[in-house]
């Protein structure tokens, strides 16, 4: 699944997390101020930040972009020479330009955060001082928001392009790799479909959770400063009063609650969709041979592949039924929690309207990365059962043993081919 697509992936991948963690560290633990040597020194602290577009080639951005591309430089590069890989531009350099677009996408919510407190302060003025405040200034503003919004567009355009062709090329070096492998596969339990459809949906799975994964850090790098700062205005909190970084403890303390919430009431569901998979896959290989051969897919025999199908298929709408409770309440919750907490600062009158839509926005940022495994558990579910089904080529390849599962098939497989033998 990886080796077909990432060079020694096992040594690349912890490397990429040591290489990326220094990276982070060292911007924030002097990089960052080191471009002040260059005429592109870090934003003034106290200074209202730049509003619009102009910020993305601003000074400190600019000093970012070269950094970003120096790092990756020196990792591909070595990787160039260490270990060359005939997918080594798609999986490093692509994949990198996919993780730069997601900076520039989280970026460009937090100009919008930015671009809140003036407008929305201009908002509430404008309705309590009738007069105040001109429509040429609230104009010029929403102009600000809608070259943001414009940008946003354009990111995303360019990003899902990428991403699509980024995909189908992971899913081109593992079919090549089966394939060039297929004799030692094929005797597998739905071999053609795990090569047609599930080295896709691997590819598929994987890089949306991936690019959601580092979405969610990315947020929390650029949120959490922000929220921290936005603490400031909160006099307390419901039942437990005021504590220091309210914001950000109650974000960290309600994702850790919905984490765990979702993952027990979700745990029996990998098993179940990789069940479901498995009994589709016997009952459409059993019609299939019934095409060519009169003796198979006989009524007494696909009728009981069938039950095997929806036995299973009820099972798991009973757990999803729960499991969607659950969820849908927490999701419930979630909504109206921030709105909960900021009561006691909204009744004391100690935050403007802007504000309120700053906190609004990081919170739920902040909130939402903290909660990535919630967000992303049923999708989480789908690919433990496509990598189970997969594994089995891995372990025939470099000879592990067969999954459980798939040993449980193949005595089945063979106590059938005995029995017919028998009866023959």
């Amino acid at each position: 699944m990886f080796v077909s697509f990432f060079p020694r992936p096992k040594l690349f991948f912890i490397s990429l997390a040591v290489w990326t963690l220094f990276g982070i560290l060292f911007w924030f633990f002097g990089g960052q101020q080191l471009g002040a040597a260059f005429g592109m020194p870090p934003a003034p602290a106290g200074v209202d930040p730049i509003l619009g577009l102009p910020i993305f080639w601003s000074g400190p951005f600019i000093w970012f972009y070269i950094y970003f591309a120096v790092f990756l430089a020196a990792f591909y590069l070595f990787w160039r020479f260490f270990a060359p890989h005939p997918w080594q531009d798609w999986s490093i350099l692509v994949s990198a330009f996919i993780l730069f677009s997601t900076y520039l996408d989280v970026e460009i919510y937090v100009a919008i955060n930015n671009w809140r407190r003036p407008f929305f302060d201009l908002f509430q003025r404008a309705i309590t001082t009738p007069g105040s405040v001109s429509p040429s200034e609230l104009y010029s503003l929403t102009i600000v928001f809608m070259w943001l919004a414009m940008f946003g567009v354009a990111i995303f355009v360019v990003t899902r392009f990428v991403v699509s062709h980024y995909i189908f090329r992971w899913r081109t070096a593992m079919n090549e790799f089966y394939m060039a492998n297929w004799d030692r596969l094929r005797h597998i339990e739905g071999a053609s479909q795990r090569v047609q459809e599930d080295t896709m949906r691997f590819s598929t799975t994987v890089e949306g959770l991936g690019v959601a994964f580092a979405d969610s850090i990315l947020t929390l790098i650029a949120f959490l400063p922000v929220l921290a700062g936005l603490s400031a205005h909160i006099t307390e909190l419901p039942v437990v009063g005021s504590i220091p970084y309210s914001l950000v403890v109650a974000a960290l303390l309600w994702a850790i609650f919905g984490t765990a919430l979702l993952a027990m009431a979700g745990i029996k569901l990998p098993g179940l969709e990789f069940k479901n998979q498995r009994v589709e896959a016997a009952y459409r290989k059993e019609l299939v041979y019934g095409e060519d051969h009169a003796d198979r897919a006989r009524p007494e025999t696909a009728r009981e592949l069938f039950a095997n199908v929806r036995r299973n298929y009820f099972n798991l709408y009973f757990h999803y039924g729960y499991f969607n409770v659950v969820r849908s309440s927490f999701g419930q919750v979630n909504a109206i929690f921030i709105s909960v907490l900021l009561i006691p600062t909204i009744a004391a009158g100690k935050i403007t309207l802007g504000i309120w839509q700053q906190i609004l926005t990081a919170f739920g940022q902040v909130s939402s990365s903290f909660q990535y495994l919630v967000n992303a558990w049923p999708t989480i579910v789908e690919l433990i059962s496509i990598y189970k089904r997969l594994r089995a080529f891995e372990a025939t390849l470099y000879g592990g043993p067969l999954p459980e599962i798939d040993r449980h098939f193949l005595e089945q497989q063979q106590r059938g081919a005995s029995v017919q033998e028998n009866a023959k």
